[in-house]
């Protein structure tokens, strides 16, 4: 029977090689049926055969170098995005604070990951001054770790506690601050909403 290509997942039968090839397919799997693809229509897209595919995902089929690429190429990522094995420094963050109108905020996101979604840890002050409601397209996701949030939504003034979050329509001119002291979130916003609270121009 003849062998399969050797691959760069393939570098000679270690156990180092053995979870880089597991870690492929993982990744391959993951890429389907996160956009919804059965094994029929991701051989459709990629001309490698279903039955191949599965048992590439399975374990039951060495990871040839020939499949790899058209598989990767139907998937719309790179080879090197499927064989990438990031570092410790490229996975663990470390917080700088910094301090933006008033708020302290600790980015927990790295600027350029491919997401739309933006996570920090914040610390609001109680004197923020006038409520100055913004609006923008999208989503904002709080949830307090410590404190009581006053949330101002159109005539709406909400008091979220701790150990409570709140989503809502960022169509909605909205606005937050510490009730009776500081508070600290977390905040999830897109890049919409990044730019309103972390910085922002006019409303």
């Amino acid at each position: 029977m003849q062998q399969d290509t050797t691959t760069a997942a393939d570098g000679g039968g270690g156990s180092d090689d053995a979870g880089l090839e597991d870690r492929v397919r993982l990744r391959i799997r993951s890429l389907r049926t996160s956009r919804g693809w059965s094994l029929d229509e991701l051989a459709r897209r990629s001309l490698v055969n279903a039955s191949t595919i599965s048992r590439l995902e399975t374990g039951g089929r060495r990871i040839a170098l020939d499949q790899l690429v058209p598989l990767a190429r139907a998937l719309g990522v790179t080879i090197d995005e499927l064989l990438d094995a990031p570092e410790d420094d490229e996975v663990v963050i470390r917080p700088r604070k910094d301090v933006i109108q008033g708020m302290t905020v600790w980015p927990l996101t790295r600027q350029r990951d491919g997401s739309d979604l933006v996570v920090n840890k914040m610390r609001v002050p109680a004197d923020r001054g006038e409520p100055d409601p913004r609006v923008h397209p999208g989503w904002d996701w709080v949830y307090v770790l410590d404190g009581t949030l006053l949330l101002v939504l159109g005539e709406r003034r909400l008091l979220v506690e701790a150990g409570q979050a709140a989503q809502f329509s960022t169509m909605t001119p909205h606005w937050f601050a510490g009730h009776g002291g500081p508070v600290e979130i977390l905040g999830i916003f897109d890049r919409h909403g990044e730019r309103s609270h972390l910085h922002p121009g006019p409303a």
